[in-house]
């Protein structure tokens, strides 16, 4: 497990792996400037019927800009917030949601930003079943190699929970600002009660089996989660847990913990933590 601290940064990064492995060993700061000129082909909004009750459902999905039909590609799914939809993490300009743009682009990644049940989804079962649909859809459509989920907020902790719940069809893992136990959870708990078929006493096995934090042991896959210590909306301490426990058998975790920050993930910790789990997915150092 990896344990990292650094200054908060933002800015515009170069796409040459030389110019990233040497800024990202010197500081974030000088990391972000590394990503400059990787993009992504305009957003093309797609709409499906969801399996589970015949409703009209969407995800957004960008291509890479030199995207060929006949090649094979890796995907980043990206699970946005409470209250928001899957518009956020393609036109939001937030650490978080340029970040993760960013790295997705200078990988030459299909990204993916789903509605799953916006705008309070909380990964409830008709959430899941979209997000196991699209994955589906996306490798019928696509030569899709290996698939790489994050989100921010309700969108890390969903992320967590859908990898819980579906180790295998996530190959990385990457949480900003989420939470992994839904069952000690207490914010937002109207919505995730709509989300869940009812509250925790009403459907306890519904919020124990969302609880990321009681199944580490599915954690085989690279897992990065950054926290912030001051963080009142979705309190750090079950992903830290998670985490920790996790690292236990599994050596490929880092934990970006900002002490003195609260409810938000800087353009440097997301890049950071993307790149690192991108990393040990594909089993490669950076040229």
């Amino acid at each position: 497990m990896r344990q990292y601290s650094a200054p908060n940064g933002l800015g515009k990064m170069n796409i040459m792996r030389m110019a990233w492995t040497t800024c990202i060993r010197l500081s974030p700061l000088l990391a972000c400037i590394a990503l400059f000129g990787a993009e992504l082909s305009s957003p093309t909004d797609v709409a499906f019927t969801a399996s589970i009750d015949n409703t009209q459902q969407r995800y957004v999905e960008m291509l890479p800009v030199d995207f060929k039909a006949d090649e094979t590609y890796h995907a980043l799914i990206a699970l946005h917030g409470h209250g928001s939809d899957r518009w956020q993490f393609v036109r939001d300009n937030r650490g978080e949601c340029k970040g993760a743009r960013d790295v997705a682009a200078r990988h030459g990644f299909i990204f993916v930003s789903p509605d799953y049940r916006a705008k309070t989804s909380w990964m409830g079962p008709k959430a899941e079943a979209d997000l196991l649909q699209i994955i589906g859809e996306l490798k019928k459509k696509h030569k899709i190699a290996k698939v790489l989920l994050t989100g921010g907020s309700m969108g890390g902790t969903s992320a967590l929970i859908f990898t819980a719940l579906h180790p295998q069809l996530v190959d990385g893992a990457i949480s900003l600002n989420g939470t992994a136990n839904m069952e000690q959870y207490d914010n937002f708990l109207q919505y995730i009660a709509e989300s869940y078929g009812g509250d925790k006493k009403a459907q306890p096995d519904e919020y124990r089996k969302r609880s990321p934090e009681l199944f580490p042991e599915r954690f085989t896959m690279p897992l990065a989660v950054t926290v912030g210590g001051k963080d009142t909306l979705v309190p750090p301490d079950s992903v830290l847990r998670l985490a920790n426990a996790v690292s236990k058998k599994n050596t490929s975790v880092l934990i970006i913990n900002r002490e003195n920050t609260g409810h938000e993930t800087s353009y440097a910790d997301t890049v950071t933590a993307l790149e690192f789990a991108i990393e040990k997915v594909l089993g490669t150092k950076p040229r």
